[in-house]
């Protein structure tokens, strides 16, 4: 019953027929798994405790994200880089996923995605830039996106969830993956050039506008640096000083200040630009019904012994040391997150490693690399993310049209070795920074 719920709501979070949102959609399988008794009501706080810090926080993140875009933040610096890249092709491919890369880091794997991408189809449209070259950067910056959201706790809704459930620190956190992310980066260069190496063209810079151009609210963008570069300290800081506060509130308290901003609110609102009432509204709420919902249908698989098996293959994995520890969890939460969605797995991850009988070195390793799988893992397919899915959705909407077959056939082939090339850098960093 636990499982039938679960892809019964799966499907119709993908689907979304007549437009029903994700939150209602997982909402009506959350209601069934109550009814049913797969999950009771004293689940609900415990489910909402896991989920909610992580939930405020990615809200908050992507509120700051429309707003950067609305003042011109991504496209100003997109045309940076595409000025930096001199005309050459593959020097500007390079930066483009550097970019998204950094992005990522920031702003997290969704406000990459969406946002970055439609402002690099448009400059390459302005440039003149072919179809088959377009699909090449169209590809690595939805790829990068998601491979390289490791870093920071805060680069991906995964990452939260895991470091708040184990209670591992943004400072100790960003140690242990900061290095790893790099290979991840690395690695997802090499094959994606490798990959598309002969699809990409150079180009002609007569075309690029002034990147100051661009910017359409001075305030809010020259508060950008000062107030995201406060964001990340802060988290350090606290995180440094042992103080347990959550993640939503910095992130909250700098999203508001950056809606007071743009919304002139010391002025009364005159001569504000942004028209902060749509951005809000344009802000992902339902993710705060569907984590709740998801997350309930999720735990009644829990309850069903879903976690206790994967728990038991986690502890068997220990005795053959950390490698095939970082592999084996790893690869098993990316296939499970490319079949059944990166967010379900996650917290049927944390929970499986929680009842696993291994070490501390063991467990804080398949916590990272759960993290790792869940990440990478959605690169797999479609259906991986709500991200990727949002993603195409955007890329249809721009006429980039981008099949689930062409999806998948660059996916199987470009993200193994990146997986495991981040696995095993995991594997040799934790104990020597552990040391």
């Amino acid at each position: 019953m636990a499982l039938l719920i679960f892809i019964v709501t799966l499907v119709l979070v993908i689907w979304q027929p007549r437009g029903l949102g994700i939150g209602t959609s997982a909402s009506l399988g959350a209601a069934v798994a109550l009814m049913s008794g797969v999950v009771d009501w004293q689940d609900i706080p415990i489910v909402w405790d896991i989920v909610w810090d992580a939930t405020f926080t990615f809200v908050a993140l992507i509120i700051i994200s429309l707003l950067l875009d609305e003042a011109g933040f991504f496209r100003w610096t997109a045309m940076h880089v595409a000025r930096w890249g001199r005309g050459n092709g593959h020097r500007l491919f390079v930066l483009v996923v550097l970019l998204g890369a950094l992005i990522s880091a920031v702003f997290a794997n969704d406000g990459a995605a969406l946002l970055l991408t439609p402002i690099v189809l448009a400059i390459l449209l302005r440039l003149g830039i072919s179809h088959a070259g377009a699909f090449a950067f169209v590809i690595a910056t939805g790829f990068i996106a998601d491979t390289a959201s490791l870093p920071l706790v805060i680069s991906n809704l995964v990452n939260i969830v895991s470091a708040n459930y184990f209670g591992v620190g943004f400072d100790r956190y960003a140690q242990v993956m900061v290095p790893v992310n790099l290979v991840s980066i690395a690695a997802t260069l090499l094959v994606l050039w490798l990959y598309f190496r002969h699809e990409i063209p150079d180009y002609d810079m007569t075309s690029l506008e002034d990147p100051a151009r661009s910017i359409h609210d001075p305030l809010v963008f020259r508060a950008a640096f000062p107030l995201l570069a406060l964001l990340l300290v802060t988290l350090f800081v606290t995180a440094a000083m042992e103080v347990q506060l959550p993640t939503s509130l910095f992130a909250g308290t700098t999203a508001l200040i950056f809606l007071a901003l743009a919304g002139r609110w010391h002025r009364g609102g005159q001569g504000a630009v942004i028209p902060v009432r749509m951005t809000l509204k344009l802000a992902p709420w339902q993710i705060v019904i569907f984590s709740l919902g998801m997350y309930l249908v999720v735990y009644g698989l829990h309850k069903a012994g879903l976690t206790l098996l994967l728990s038991d293959w986690l502890t068997r994995l220990e005795a053959h040391g950390l490698v095939a520890s970082s592999v084996g969890t790893g690869v098993l939460s990316a296939l499970l997150s490319a079949v059944m969605n990166n967010m379900p797995m996650v917290l049927v991850g944390v929970l499986a490693i929680d009842h696993a009988q291994v070490s501390e070195l063991t467990r804080e390793l398949m916590m990272y690399a759960n993290v790792i799988g869940c990440d990478l893992g959605p690169k797999f397919t479609p259906i991986g993310s709500l991200a990727t899915l949002l993603w195409l959705h955007v890329l249809a909407r721009k006429g980039e049209v981008i099949s689930w077959g062409q999806y998948m056939k660059v996916g199987l082939i470009l993200t193994p070795p990146v997986l495991l090339a981040t696995l095993l850098a995991l594997a040799w960093w934790l104990p020597v920074v552990s040391a």
